[in-house]
């Protein structure tokens, strides 16, 4: 329930006085949609980990392990490890889950023998690029049907509401709470 109405009904942290009945359930209308998108999201990312036998960290892993063949790096579990923001036993952990089930293959790197690459394998890639992959390519066609200026809308507004999450995105002292520059 992201109702105002209902979670604030003595205005506290959402002041609505003199707001037209109409924008405020459009507001609502904009905060559905968002939570409807989250929730979505958060399904389909489940399925996708679930049907591969994923934790959220693992799929992460394969994706960066992906993208950074794809750009012509060499992955390593120290990268891996910074990207995740985990230690390197866990690092560790986490590779040898994949290496069991058979997603990753663990080689010399060429130009350091000290260090390890981590790669893909191919079954696994296909499998991230069937489930992960078509899923951001329609993500991709419904951004690029939008019109440039909506573009800019939505980019202002998703990154207006992801600042919201941040400690510095405000107070609530005077009834609203600020989150920073607005253009």
């Amino acid at each position: 329930m992201i109702d105002p109405r209902y979670i604030d009904p003595d205005q506290v942290l959402i002041p609505r006085g003199g707001m037209d009945p109409a924008e405020l359930e459009a507001v609502i209308s904009v905060l559905s949609a968002v939570r409807r998108w989250r929730e979505a999201e958060e399904r389909m990312s489940e399925e996708s980990r679930r049907q591969m036998h994923l934790g959220d960290n693992d799929m992460k892993a394969m994706r960066f392990i992906i993208v950074s063949t794809n750009w012509g790096t060499s992955a390593t579990p120290g990268m891996i490890a910074e990207h995740l923001g985990i230690s390197t036993a866990s690092t560790t952990k986490l590779l040898d889950r994949l290496a069991a089930a058979g997603h990753i293959t663990r080689t010399p790197h060429p130009a350091d023998r000290r260090a390890i690459v981590i790669t893909v394998n191919e079954r696994a890639h296909d499998e991230v690029q069937e489930r992960v992959g078509r899923l951001h390519a329609r993500r991709f066609q419904v951004a690029a049907k939008l019109a440039p200026e909506e573009r800019e809308v939505v980019i202002r507004f998703l990154d207006d509401l992801s600042a919201t999450g941040t400690v510095e995105a405000g107070t609530v002292e005077t009834g609203t709470v600020e989150t920073g520059d607005v253009d």
